[in-house]
């Protein structure tokens, strides 16, 4: 049975015919003339009602045909992908979702060795640059584009087959590297912007055909990332190629003043400058002019002779048929090595602190009487010191006791004799124990005084 469905797609209602059968689910694929590719599902409700749902949308190849050894350069756009997630934007209505975007060759994680990739906000639009190389020429190289919506999480892809042509005067003899100072690569790879720059170079060297073969972000080349000031950029190295030498002006930073000024971080004299001063800045310092018709050749034939092995074929590993090594002789000699040297270095030592002592007998005649007459002197006293402290039955020195009465004035006695035994002596005596002192009077409750 075929049933109308009404369907909104990139901003115009349509109406398309779908073939199914009753109480059947099934899932149809459906091409539009735009090339895209709609996978609609078809599913029987309770209610005996069809309802049909896009589950997603993808974009067919697109392709591609650069040239070897002349920039590629292919925009992302952001508002390509848009109307590919949904809620789809209606017409007249605006729609600012954060896009990003992840490219690689396909089967492989990353993308070839001569395409870059940039993308500096979700907000803005992603460029894939580069330069093919002529080894793949003739080779279709399938990049895969998804885009992601970091809003919606939803995803749509697309691949973008990129066919390399050969050039006709591949490569172009003369090549010329320009360092542009404020200039960030996604602002010099803008179609406008490049355009200006090869006019002014155009200008300068007046060939007949000028290429722009690569762009490089001075950051790719070890530079430093710029501080958010005063409007810093990063840098960005640009190379032409044309067809005949280079002028005048070019060759005018090889001259030997230009040199010195270079050398002393000084701004080179360049007659040429003006006419890109007005939008570009170049460090003329950095600049680089490669002729590659004076260019001699370094490949050499490899002649065999001694150090270079003949060819022997394929790899033979070995078979599994190894015979055992035994590693036990191997184990005594590590350990037995490193111990013997050990044991030698502890005999030397143990020689030299016990069997090398002089004794003390021949100290004592190599020494001066008077030296050892002082020094038993001093050993004698302080024997004589410690036995004192140990003795604790000599009597208290009497500066240490009262000699006159505080009252009387009269002559105390010593406290005790010399038989007297000190060790048990309180530390501190109190009133009570000490005879011939005056007692100080103590306050009754009765609230009267005695002596």
């Amino acid at each position: 049975m075929l049933i109308p469905v009404p369907l909104k797609v990139r901003h115009m209602s349509m109406t398309f015919l779908l073939s199914c059968a009753d109480g059947i689910n099934g899932t149809v694929k459906w091409k539009t003339k735009q090339a895209n590719n709609f996978i609609i599902s078809r599913k029987m409700t309770a209610g005996k009602k069809d309802v049909y749902t896009i589950f997603s949308k993808v974009h067919s190849d697109r392709n591609v045909y650069p040239s070897a050894g002349v920039l590629f350069v292919h925009v992302l756009e952001r508002e390509y992908f848009k109307g590919e997630f949904p809620p789809y934007p209606k017409p007249g209505e605006i729609s600012n979702d954060p896009i990003t975007f992840n490219t690689n060759l396909m089967g492989y994680p990353d993308r070839p060795g001569w395409l870059r990739y940039i993308q500096r906000t979700p907000y803005s639009d992603g460029v894939l640059y580069g330069s093919p190389t002529a080894e793949n020429v003739g080779k279709p190289t399938v990049i895969e584009i998804t885009a992601y919506n970091r809003r919606t999480f939803e995803t749509a892809r697309h691949n973008l087959i990129i066919n390399i042509m050969s050039a006709e005067d591949f490569p172009l003899p003369y090549q010329a590297e320009f360092f542009i100072k404020n200039m960030n690569v996604e602002e010099m790879l803008a179609s406008e912007v490049l355009g200006d720059f090869l006019g002014a170079v155009k200008n300068v060297w007046q060939p007949e055909r000028l290429n722009a073969i690569n762009i490089t972000s001075a950051l790719d080349r070890g530079g430093r990332v710029p501080l958010p000031i005063n409007d810093m950029k990063e840098g960005v190295y640009v190379m032409v190629g044309a067809d005949v030498p280079f002028s005048s002006c070019l060759r005018e930073v090889e001259n030997p003043q230009n040199q010195l000024r270079c050398s002393q971080e000084m701004e080179p004299v360049i007659t040429c400058d003006k006419k890109f001063r007005t939008q570009f800045y170049i460090d003329w310092c950095k600049i680089s002019l490669v002729d590659r018709t004076k260019q001699v050749s370094t490949y050499q034939e490899v002649i065999r002779g001694e150090g270079i092995l003949p060819d022997g074929g394929e790899y033979k590993p070995p078979s599994d048929s190894l015979k055992s090594r035994d590693y036990y002789t191997d184990f005594l000699v590590t350990l037995a090595v490193p111990s013997a040297v050990a044991l030698v270095l502890f005999l030397i030592l143990a020689y030299i602190m016990c069997c090398r002592r002089e004794g003390v007998e021949k100290r004592n005649m190599q020494t001066p009487d008077i030296q050892l007459v002082h020094h038993s002197a001093i050993q004698k006293s302080t024997k004589e010191l410690r036995d004192m402290s140990k003795n604790r039955e000599i009597a208290w020195p009497l500066s240490t006791l009262p000699v006159f009465h505080p009252v009387t004035g009269e002559i105390i006695p010593p406290l005790h004799t010399d038989n007297y035994e000190s060790t048990n002596m309180p530390l501190m005596q109190t009133q009570q124990n000490l005879p011939h002192q005056t007692q100080i009077p103590q306050q009754q409750t009765t609230g009267k005084w005695y002596s």
